[in-house]
């Protein structure tokens, strides 16, 4: 079986396990260590550290249109490749529409759990770059302009770089994806500059979105409208353009996740 019918696979049967307060397990690819960073089993990130130097902490955020059925467990792959590549890993859980998530949760949880970066021994975060697919897209771009909302704007461990993997980043334009999920992350809540991407161009930190024109769950217009916007305020975005649909971004095989790794290096040289 392909991987990417192994993560498609993956995207119908993941569930969520309580994350511990910090455990560290072993056995194949990087060592792994469990962090909570609040009382919800939900509510924690696995950090994976290289061998030598690391280039930068990488926050990986996985899709699954906020939902409760998609976890991080389908970081996983993406955080083993980073770590192999030189990166520090934090693959970020959340809670999820169904689980206690939504507005605000999904975005409180997001936040504090980046911030909880500062609680880590010995991690250098002077480069941190979020990383997201689809929903997790959205989400990694809208905290690393974080700063500019009313409720999230004390920010412990600022974002230096997004990149976006087929990324929602519109969110009134992408009102009827996932079958309403939009609608079912926000509730009564509307689409702000406190919620929405779009809505807080422009950003002072580079945000790449890496999309593919075949997608056909995240059409590629919602990376282009951001793109499109934020140059347009000035600000230093840009369309990387891959083959692959929806999931190849998050198939470490792929050569849509090569310009991915490409990416983040260039990204962060900038």
């Amino acid at each position: 079986m392909h991987r990417r019918d192994v993560l498609r696979l993956g995207l119908a049967a993941a569930g969520l396990a309580a994350l511990p307060s910090c455990v560290t397990s072993e056995g194949p690819g990087p060592e792994v260590q469990t962090i909570s960073y609040g009382d919800d089993p939900a509510q924690g990130a696995e950090l994976s550290r290289p061998d030598g130097t690391s280039r930068g902490v990488v926050v990986v955020i996985h899709g699954g249109f906020w939902r409760q059925e998609y976890d991080l467990s389908l970081g996983r792959p993406l955080a083993a490749a980073l770590v192999a590549g030189g990166w520090t890993a934090w693959n970020l859980e959340y809670r999820r529409v169904g689980g206690g998530g939504g507005f605000p949760a999904t975005f409180d949880d997001v936040s504090a759990g980046i911030d909880a970066l500062a609680d880590v021994p010995g991690l250098d975060l002077s480069t941190v770059v979020t990383l997201g697919h689809s929903a997790g897209g959205h989400l990694a771009v809208w905290a690393a302009g974080r700063s500019g909302t009313e409720r999230w704007a004390d920010v412990r461990v600022p974002v230096t770089a997004a990149v976006s993997q087929a990324g929602v980043l519109d969110l009134a334009a992408g009102e009827r994806l996932g079958g309403g999920a939009v609608r079912d992350l926000l509730g009564d809540e509307p689409v702000s500059r406190e919620v929405d991407p779009l809505g807080q161009v422009p950003l002072d930190v580079p945000v790449r979105c890496v999309h593919a024109p075949d997608d056909p769950l995240v059409p590629i217009e919602q990376s282009e409208t951001y793109v499109a916007a934020a140059r347009a305020a000035g600000a230093d975005a840009a369309l990387v353009r891959v083959d692959g649909g929806h999931f190849d971004v998050i198939d470490p095989g792929s050569d849509a996740w090569a310009s991915i790794e490409a990416t983040i290096a260039d990204v962060v040289a900038r």
